[in-house]
């Protein structure tokens, strides 16, 4: 914690954009925090994260530095390196807690030894995928190392073919069995679960479901069942510590209502949330009474190295 609230007018680095797949999400999420952070009173700074940002960040000599990064270099433990190389202190989760949630196998793997609900997913080459189905149908094929639903494909049940992977497909891919069901998700700030999202679309929660006005409903306080809503409430809690994350995070999961508490299954841990308009996080902070200038003020007090 840094105790800037006693500090006058501190100078706060927004990092965003960046040459991830979720370049534009970043953006949006960074000019949001900007200006949430500026009418918090804070002096800002937006950096466009690029090859130069050692010199951006060395002449901007930043009292912190909000990473509204997305995806990889930002989102994995790269940035976190290099801020913790200039002695910076920056909000989210540090480099090992970024990198571990960043790669889905790994984190799965951290799930099922913390006894965790996951469901059977493995690693492949994406030649071999194409070539035939490596896991029997309906199953997921995505991206070991995206976020933001980038690059997802839903093999259905009746599927003759395997899927036709776009030539810009990472050469490793994780293919996961298909958890059908309602679409959950549960923010964690600090050492507390938030709320319950239910969020609803009329087909595939995609990459625009998620960013896209109106491309997806959220019921908040989720409508669900006490024991369903605890346990993703707890779930969330303990997938957070078991990474090592700091700051925010936000755990998703799926929920088969037909088969109770044994249909819920922890999907992901992400370390950066997304921080736009249309983001799940700010929703559940302000549904508890927490402002979006408030959540970003809270998050650069939160800030620190060696996290």
């Amino acid at each position: 914690m840094l105790g800037l609230s006693s500090r006058k007018s501190p100078t706060v680095a927004v990092i965003m954009g960046g040459p991830s797949a979720e370049r534009e999400v970043s953006l949006s999420t960074g000019h949001e925090c900007a200006a949430a952070l500026r009418e918090a009173g804070y002096q800002v700074v937006e950096v466009d994260a690029g090859p130069d940002l050692y010199v951006r960040l060395s002449e901007t000599s930043p009292d912190v530095v909000f990473n509204a990064l997305h995806g990889r270099w930002g989102e994995d433990g790269c940035v976190q390196g290099l801020l913790e190389w200039m002695g910076l202190p920056y909000t989210h989760s540090g480099v090992l807690a970024s990198a571990l949630a960043m790669d889905k196998q790994k984190t799965k793997d951290i799930y099922r030894a913390e006894g965790l609900p996951v469901v059977h997913s493995l690693l492949a080459r994406r030649d071999d995928v194409r070539r035939a189905h490596v896991m029997a149908p309906p199953y997921v094929v995505k991206p070991n190392n995206e976020g933001s639903s980038v690059g997802v494909y839903l093999v259905q049940d009746a599927a003759s073919a395997p899927p036709d992977l776009s030539d810009d497909m990472p050469e490793q891919v994780m293919v996961e069995a298909f958890a059908p069901g309602r679409e959950l998700t549960v923010t964690v700030m600090g050492d507390k679960a938030l709320t319950v999202t239910d969020i609803l679309t009329d087909g595939w929660y995609d990459y625009d479901a998620k960013y896209t006005l109106g491309g997806s409903r959220h019921v908040v306080p989720a409508d669900i069942p006490a024991d369903i809503f605890d346990a993703c409430m707890d779930y969330a809690l303990r997938a957070h510590r078991v990474l090592g994350c700091r700051g925010l995070s936000r755990t998703d999961f799926r929920w088969d209502e037909a088969r109770g508490l044994d249909g819920l299954i922890l999907l992901e841990t992400n370390t950066q949330p997304g921080m736009t308009p249309t983001s799940l996080s700010p929703e559940q902070a302000k549904v508890i009474g927490i402002s979006f200038p408030d959540l970003c003020r809270w998050m650069v007090e939160d800030a620190s190295c060696n996290r």
